[in-house]
């Protein structure tokens, strides 16, 4: 027998892998620890080599760990694929989905939006995990990504889903502060706060862009930087300071007058909205379906704001 003869072998090394630890991960197989032992020393016999380094304090890949783990999930999609057809009620999606989004774009709109689906298809369930920092997260086991920003990891697929438009806001009271802004050099003694995450934008400056896209690039020393633009919209509306803020999340706050415009004239740039997921994997039915969906709601979400 080889290491790729025995499924529930892979399975289980996944299993332990994803969860952390041997314990969790026979909790969630809903089998004995020493069970779960014992599968993991079966397939390190076959491969030959031992797959995990382990201590009383952490575990961690060996390197044909590593290499074993991203065939045993492929080859476990691949399964999951081939029994979904083979099931009489194909046309009925089940299973569970795991997903992780952006903080404030994954409370406001990925939330209800997965809510829906999950209502649509009600034999599906759902995890959705919600971080600024999703670079290893498809790696961690999650099937699909919802990223606003730019793309870093070249081995995922990624479909746009539209572009989200920024403005350049302030509270009315610190805009009394200060004379009136004609041009961007103007905003240079003026107080910034800005989000974290390369994959935005720098926090140390903002390009605008003017009429006829002529763009200019101001350095910006932030007084506050958040992870989150629902937390730099709160900072912002207590006057402490400017900040680019995306147009689905401020709306009320200009109508109501809680925040303000600061150089209309002058916009920042647009930032593209990916669903991305794993390239080399067969996607399993639910997994498809839910990218198709999350892709036209959530373009019908962006066309509102022109």
């Amino acid at each position: 027998m080889t290491a790729f003869e025995n499924l529930s072998l892979l399975r289980a090394f996944v299993c332990i892998v994803e969860c952390g630890s041997i314990s969790a991960g026979a909790r969630r197989l809903k089998i004995s620890q020493p069970t779960l032992s014992r599968q993991l020393r079966t397939l390190e016999d076959h491969c030959g080599a031992p797959l995990l380094q382990r201590d009383t304090h952490a575990m961690c890949l060996t390197p044909i760990g590593r290499s074993l783990l991203a065939d045993a999930r492929t080859m476990l999609a691949h399964a999951e694929e081939a029994e979904q057809r083979l099931r009489q009620d194909q046309m009925e999606l089940s299973g569970h989905l795991r997903l992780f989004a952006t903080i404030d774009w994954g409370q406001w709109v990925v939330t209800p939006m997965l809510s829906s689906f999950l209502q649509l298809h009600p034999r599906v369930t759902a995890e959705l995990a919600l971080t600024n920092r999703p670079l290893h997260m498809l790696r961690e086991g999650c099937d699909i990504g919802i990223l606003p920003g730019k793309i870093t990891d070249e081995s995922v697929v990624a479909r746009p889903a539209g572009m989200i438009g920024f403005h350049l806001v302030a509270a009315p009271s610190l805009i009394k502060k200060h004379p009136v802004a004609k041009r961007p050099a103007d905003l240079k003694s003026w107080p910034w706060i800005s989000i974290s995450g390369f994959q935005f934008w720098s926090s140390k400056e903002v390009t605008l862009a003017g009429r006829g896209g002529v763009e200019q690039t101001l350095p910006i020393s932030p007084i506050l930087i958040s992870e989150g633009v629902t937390s730099l919209r709160e900072a912002a509306r207590t006057g402490l300071g400017l900040a680019l803020m995306p147009d689905w999340l401020i709306e009320e706050d200009l109508r109501s007058k809680h925040l303000a415009h600061v150089l209309p004239q002058w916009r920042p740039k647009d930032l593209p909205l990916h669903v991305v997921y794993a390239g080399q994997r067969l996607l399993p039915a639910r997994v498809s379906a839910f990218i198709d969906f999350a892709v036209a709601d959530m373009s019908k979400v962006l066309a509102a704001y022109p």
